[in-house]
């Protein structure tokens, strides 16, 4: 953002909304994301210097990230190819500039912050990961959600491979469906140290067992 954008007066004075002046949850990735009122700010879109203000305006794209990522079923983020609307107003052209949608990024790794985000691991030896996990549920949520339905739908001590966990039929309507696979890994792997689950072979048709 040039330097004119920062002098304007409202980005001195701009105060975020607290995180509980969140959006309305969405359920489906066919409806439309309702974005909140304090995307339509200028200020929002550039970090503030002020420490205890820009603690609450990471607290609320920590907020927005993950609502987004969880209404559209969004389990990865790549900087070459972020969703459109997601760091920018075209509305007010305005933008978060790609230093600090990284300092953001880099924010939700913080263990305080759940931590939300993963980098995977870059492509070359030196550097820098350009590519994401989004954690809108934790890796422990997920394998509670996901050895609920293994529960209820009475598959304990059956074998599932993770071609089924991820595209078969019967989880063609769970938010987990379609998950990256490296992702449900690590969700299977924390029902494995729970003593939950076995996993058997490194292929998507690999079984999972469990107990």
């Amino acid at each position: 953002m040039d330097s004119a954008s920062l002098a304007e007066p409202s980005a001195v004075r701009y105060t975020p909304p607290t995180a509980t002046s969140s959006f309305p949850p969405t359920s489906t990735s066919t409806s439309t994301f309702i974005f909140p009122t304090y995307t339509t700010f200028p200020p929002f879109y550039t970090l503030q210097p002020n420490h205890t203000t820009r603690a609450r305006q990471l607290e609320l794209w920590s907020t927005l990230i993950t609502t987004y990522c969880a209404h559209h079923r969004i389990f990865r983020l790549a900087l070459s190819s972020l969703p459109a609307d997601l760091f920018s107003n075209q509305a007010i052209h305005r933008s978060l500039s790609p230093f600090d949608v990284r300092l953001v990024l880099d924010h939700l790794v913080k263990p305080e912050s759940g931590p939300r985000i993963e980098w995977l691991p870059a492509a070359a030896r030196g550097e820098q990961s350009s590519t994401c996990f989004v954690y809108w549920k934790l890796l422990g949520e997920w394998a509670d959600v996901i050895y609920g339905w293994v529960d209820e739908t009475g598959q304990k001590g059956g074998v599932l491979t993770i071609y089924e966990l991820r595209e078969g039929d019967a989880v063609r309507s769970k938010e987990w469906k379609d998950m990256d696979e490296v992702f449900l890994r690590k969700v299977l792997n924390v029902l494995v140290k729970r003593g939950k689950a076995q996993v058997f072979g490194q292929e998507e048709n690999a079984g999972v067992k469990f107990f």
